[in-house]
C-alpha cells in the first residue's frame, strides 16, 4: 500500500499484487499467456472474490498491449457482484417506473 492510499483498488475492486505484477509484465501478452501467469490471483469484490481466470475466461483470443488494457478488461468482465447496488442511479430522484423526463 502506498502512502497516498491503496493503489491496488480500482473502481471498487481489490487487485492486490496482481496490479503490480501486471504493470511489471512484458507486453504484448495474449489472454492465454495472462491466464497461465496470473490465473490464480484473486480479485476482491465488495461481496467476495473471483479468480483472474474466472473474470478473463470470456475474452477469447485477445492480445493486450499494456497493464491498463488488462485492468480495463477486468473492470468490463467482473460479475454482477462487483456492481454494488444494482439498479441504483445517482442521476435523479425519480422512482423506478416513474416518468422523469424533463425538459430544461
Amino acid at each position: 500500500m502506498s502512502e497516498s492510499g491503496d493503489d491496488s483498488r480500482e473502481m471498487g475492486l481489490e487487485l492486490g499484487d496482481l496490479k503490480a505484477d501486471l504493470e511489471d509484465a512484458d507486453y504484448p501478452l495474449d489472454a492465454e499467456e495472462l491466464m497461465e501467469q496470473y490465473g490464480d490471483y484473486e480479485i476482491g469484490l465488495p461481496d467476495g472474490e473471483e479468480s483472474f481466470r474466472e473474470v478473463m475466461v470470456t475474452g477469447g483470443d485477445e492480445t493486450f498491449e499494456s497493464a491498463d488494457e488488462v485492468e480495463q478488461a477486468i473492470l468490463n468482465r467482473v460479475s454482477a457482484e462487483a456492481v454494488g447496488r444494482q439498479g441504483y442511479s445517482d442521476r435523479g430522484a425519480g422512482n423506478e417506473g416513474e416518468n422523469t423526463d424533463e425538459s430544461f
